[in-house]
This record gives C-alpha cells, structure tokens and sequence, in this order.
C-alpha cells in the first residue's frame, strides 16, 4: 500500500518512515509539513492511506487539510496520528473524513495494524481514544453541539461575539444564542467560566 505523511516536524517524520520502512507491504510515496503541499501532492502521487498531523504549524490545520484531501477525485483514507485527544479534535478529524484517530505513543505493532485497517477503509481508533470515546457514551455530561464547540474554541482563542460571528458565517445575535445554550450544559456564568470548564472537561484544548 501506498503511504503520505503529513507533519511539520521532520524529525517526526523521519521517525515515521525509519518505522515503516521494515513492513514489506507498506510504501511511502510522499511526505508534506504544511495542508497546501499536503493536497498538491497528494492528488499527484494517489497514496492510499495519508497519516495525519493535526498541528500544521501556520496556515490551515490538520482537520481542513483532511477535508480538503476527502474532496480529491481519488479519495484516500486518512489516519489521523497526533498528540491531542479532546472530544473537539476527534469530532472534527472525524466529520472531515478521517478514517481513523491514532495517538502518537501507540506502540509500533498498533500503528501498523491501523494503518492496514485504513486501507482496508475500516474505521480505527487508539484504544485510548476508544475508551474516552465510550466513557463520554456512558456518562455524556453536557451534550454540546459541533457549533457550540467551535464557539468554546474561538473563545479560548479570545475571539469576542462579532468575531465569532464573523469567523463562523453566523449572527451575533446566533453567537449570544449559543453561548446561553454553553453556559446552561456547562453550569457556568461567563465566558472565562465556560472556556475552563470546557478544557477540564476535555472538550476543547488551549
């Protein structure tokens, strides 16, 4: 199977490639640090499975650039491999396409078998990821909505509510709408409130 890595440490990458470099199946096509390299090159080479940062340093993140590959006439599957397990990163990654969540301490044995997984396009998750997943199923705690989200992050960014508005095509007067629906599932009273209620939670990180 035909592999691409997108990480803008190439340290990390070198550490990707050292690993799969013994597994007889498994060929790396391609590498990028950045989204926009990442889609040239990706619609050139046609990899199989693409594994993913998440932190792209500037420019688009890892989330958009899954997005934009999954819109590619010859989708592949994306993994995902990185370092941050909130419930906003996995729910994201996994709206934009990505076959798969992997944390990047999984032991070697893991990340092979998930990305055999992938390219069979069969959805994986690191157990550590899996078990947040099914712990938040038993015990939900507040039900946040994929916008309401979004909202916590442009908050913990500082954004104010016409920022807010501004970034996510929305009123407003919608903002001040979802920041009541947050501020009553959180128990909280502000927006400082909200923001570390969120984080200890683990629904959005800083």
């Amino acid at each position: 199977m035909k592999l691409f890595l997108v990480d803008d440490h190439p340290v990390v990458r070198a550490g990707i490639k050292a690993l799969l470099d013994g597994e007889p199946d498994m060929e790396i096509v391609g590498e990028a640090a950045n989204a926009d390299d990442a889609l040239r090159l990706v619609a050139l080479r046609e990899p199989d499975v693409v594994l993913m940062d998440l932190q792209l340093g500037d420019g688009p993140d890892g989330v958009e650039a899954t997005r934009r590959i999954r819109e590619l006439p010859r989708k592949p599957q994306i993994l995902v491999l990185t370092t941050y397990e909130t419930d906003a990163d996995i729910v994201r990654a996994i709206d934009a396409g990505a076959t798969g969540y992997l944390l990047k301490a999984s032991p070697p044995d893991e990340l092979f078998s998930a990305i055999r997984a992938a390219a069979r396009g069969e959805s994986v998750l690191s157990p550590k990821v899996a078990a947040k997943m099914m712990r938040r199923m038993r015990d939900p705690g507040p039900a946040l909505t994929a916008r309401e989200i979004e909202i916590l992050e442009l908050l913990s960014k500082g954004a104010g509510n016409k920022e807010i508005a501004r970034a996510l095509f929305i009123t407003e007067a919608t903002v001040k709408t979802h920041l009541n629906h947050v501020y009553g599932k959180l128990g909280v009273e502000t927006r400082t409130a909200a923001v570390t209620a969120a984080v200890e939670r683990g629904l959005i990180r800083l």
